[in-house]
C-alpha cells in the first residue's frame, strides 16, 4: 500500500513539474517580458522606480522548478540595457538536499551599473538564489538593496515546494 501511494505521489509530482516547466522551456518573447515586468510593478509600486534607475535588467517571465531530493530549475528571459532589448538569457539551477515539489516563478534581476551588467553578459554570473532574492508579494513592502551592483526579485506563479537545499543559479547570455 505504501509503495502504491509513493508511486502515485511521484507520478503526480512529475506531471506537475512538467506542466510548470513547459512554459519556462518555450523561450521568452518581448510580450512575455513586458507582461512579467508589469506584474512585478503592479504587485509592488516600489519596483518601477527601482527598474527605471537601474542601468539594465534581465527578466525571466517563467522559471520552472521541481525536485524529489535532487532538484532543478530552468527558464528563458530577455536582457535590457537603458530600456532597450540587447539579448536573451537563460537560467539553470541544480540543488541537492531535502526538497519535494514543483513551482513556477518569475525572476527580475536589476543591474545598478554598466559594470554589473557587463559581468552578467560575460557569462561570469552565478549566485545562490535563496540567499539573495527578495520575494515580491501583493501588499507587502519591498525594501530591496543592491548587493555588488545587483538586486534580485522573485514572484511565485504557482505550485508548492518544500526545500531545505543547497544550490546556485547559473546564467547564460546571447546578444541580440
Amino acid at each position: 500500500m505504501l509503495r502504491r501511494t509513493l508511486i502515485v505521489a511521484a507520478s503526480a509530482l512529475a506531471l506537475t513539474v512538467a506542466g510548470l516547466g513547459q512554459a519556462a522551456w518555450a523561450g521568452a518573447t518581448e510580450q512575455d517580458a513586458k507582461t512579467a515586468l508589469a506584474e512585478f510593478e503592479r504587485t509592488n509600486a516600489k519596483i518601477k522606480p527601482f527598474v527605471q534607475a537601474a542601468h539594465g535588467y534581465a527578466i525571466f517571465p517563467s522559471v520552472g522548478k521541481g525536485a524529489i531530493g535532487i532538484g532543478g530549475a530552468h527558464g528563458d528571459g530577455l536582457v535590457y540595457e537603458k530600456g532597450k532589448l540587447i539579448g536573451s538569457t537563460s537560467i539553470s539551477q541544480i540543488t541537492i538536499g531535502f526538497q519535494l515539489g514543483g513551482q513556477a516563478y518569475r525572476e527580475l534581476i536589476c543591474f545598478q551599473t554598466k559594470d554589473a551588467l557587463d559581468r552578467f553578459k560575460g557569462g561570469n554570473f552565478e549566485f545562490d538564489a535563496q540567499a539573495g532574492a527578495v520575494a515580491v508579494t501583493a501588499g507587502v513592502s519591498v525594501d530591496a538593496a543592491y548587493e555588488h551592483g545587483v538586486a534580485i526579485f522573485t514572484m511565485a506563479k504557482g505550485g508548492l515546494m518544500y526545500e531545505a537545499s543547497v544550490g546556485g543559479q547559473k546564467f547564460s547570455f546571447e546578444p541580440k
